[in-house]
């Protein structure tokens, strides 16, 4: 395995930490001294995150519920467990578990304003009173575009950010070009966009789906089938697709375990929850 490496990115702000597919851009404002020692507090635990979760494998590819030891671990179980019923495993987690993870290690005992982990888009914050942050969220198409952006508060529950679908790097059950999700953490956005972005789904013979193992031998959806390409759908067909993904994030909601949803299928959008979140780009 690789060394982890760090840089400063070009901005002179930023940092980009780096250990095997796991990719984070973090940044945070406050005074030098306590920025120097929150970067270095990250990087600490960073170094030692991909072993602790490679040493568990078989157990965060298996359904929740199995005995987990290491942190990130743990969080990635924790935002899990309120979906059962569905088939989930940790792994649904692991992106957003990894920010948020880093991000509690920067915060620890230092006195700062506003920060956030990006992992490759799910993106874990920390909003101080007074404080707010805003980002536009990128919906996956035939053209990623930037259709629609954010502006969470610190009043807010919002420190959670993860979209899905199956253009993304993760394989999907359903047919969504993307799903972002709002959620008090980055590990609970990470799997409801997860799940949300299965629910989103119909069949038509546009669809081509394969099973997950032909993809990646290792992948914790076995021989489930993931969508490979989407074709052309008539009209009908997004409505319904979008409208299941709905049902399920709108369930979501009003359990509390998310704050809202954006769903995207060809060129088509819908929002749940958390309107006055979202603003479209003029």
């Amino acid at each position: 395995m690789t060394p982890p490496v760090q840089a400063v990115l070009p901005d002179g702000r930023r940092r980009h930490f780096q250990h095997g597919p796991i990719d984070l851009v973090i940044e945070a404002f406050g005074a030098a001294s306590q920025l120097a020692l929150a970067y270095g507090q990250a990087w600490v635990r960073f170094q030692t995150v991909l072993e602790e979760l490679v040493s568990e494998l078989p157990a965060l590819r298996a359904p929740v519920g199995g005995p987990l030891e290491g942190g990130v671990a743990r969080r990635m179980a924790r935002a899990c467990a309120p979906h059962g019923g569905v088939f989930v495993t940790p792994m649904a987690a692991v992106a957003g578990a990894v920010a948020d993870e880093v991000l509690a290690a920067l915060l620890r005992g230092r006195e700062i304003a506003r920060a956030y982990v990006n992992n490759r888009g799910d993106i874990a914050l920390h909003l101080a009173p007074g404080e707010s942050f805003k980002t536009g969220l990128v919906t996956l198409g035939d053209e990623p575009a930037l259709d629609v952006y954010t502006r969470i508060l610190g009043v807010s529950a919002v420190r959670g950010i993860a979209t899905s679908g199956w253009r993304g790097r993760s394989q999907s059950l359903g047919i969504a070009d993307s799903v972002t999700v709002l959620a008090s953490t980055a590990a609970a956005a990470d799997v409801a966009a997860t799940l949300i972005a299965n629910a989103v789904d119909t069949r038509d013979e546009a669809i081509d789906r394969v099973a997950a193992r032909h993809i990646d031998a290792d992948s914790d959806l076995g021989g489930r089938l993931v969508t490979v390409a989407v074709g052309a759908l008539p009209p009908e067909a997004v409505d319904l697709a979008l409208g299941r993904g709905c049902d399920t994030a709108r369930a979501m909601v009003d359990r509390g375990l998310i704050e809202g949803a954006h769903l995207t299928l060809k060129s088509r959008s819908r929002v749940v929850g958390a309107s006055k979140l979202l603003e479209k780009v003029a």
